[in-house]
């Protein structure tokens, strides 16, 4: 286990990264989560990672408000991503130890996280499924050994 305090982003991100442009309308983003298998997509102008957005926040732009009983839809799916994305985007560098990953998840309950440079250019993605499988790697050799069939039936009539 004490490997996964060794593990870095970098050793560990998704590199081929798919963005999407802030000027992007919500309807070509839910083309875009309907043809790809991602919750999230990195938010770039001029290069740079300028937010991130997800699909909660593309579903957010349907809900109704006070003023208006039901949203217009046809108009809400020419709202653009600018409009909808979270600028205040949590990010990490390669460098940057697994175990702070995990933890910046967890309290911030992201599935993913942008990975950028110094000039906040994008790197790639580490994902929960990244971060499980380097913790699956790293304690694959100190799992313990399974309990006997015979134990655990003991273990359940009593």
């Amino acid at each position: 286990m004490y490997e996964f305090l060794q593990e870095t982003v970098a050793n560990n991100m998704t590199k081929s990264v798919r963005s999407v442009a802030p000027e992007m309308t919500v309807g070509d983003l839910y083309r875009l989560f309907a043809q790809e298998d991602y919750d999230a997509y990195p938010v770039l102008r001029d290069d740079a990672v300028v937010g991130f957005v997800t699909k909660l926040d593309a579903l957010k732009v349907f809900t109704c408000t006070t003023d208006h009983i039901l949203p217009h839809y046809d108009d809400r799916m020419g709202t653009t991503v600018d409009e909808i994305m979270s600028s205040d985007v949590i990010s990490v560098e390669p460098d940057t130890n697994l175990q702070r990953v995990l933890q910046l998840m967890v309290t911030h309950r992201l599935k993913s996280l942008p990975v950028i440079d110094k000039y906040r250019h994008l790197l790639g993605v580490i994902a929960r499924e990244d971060v499980m499988r380097a913790l699956a790697r790293c304690t694959k050799r100190q799992a313990p050994s399974l309990v006997p069939c015979e134990t655990v039936r003991c273990l359940r009539l009593v």
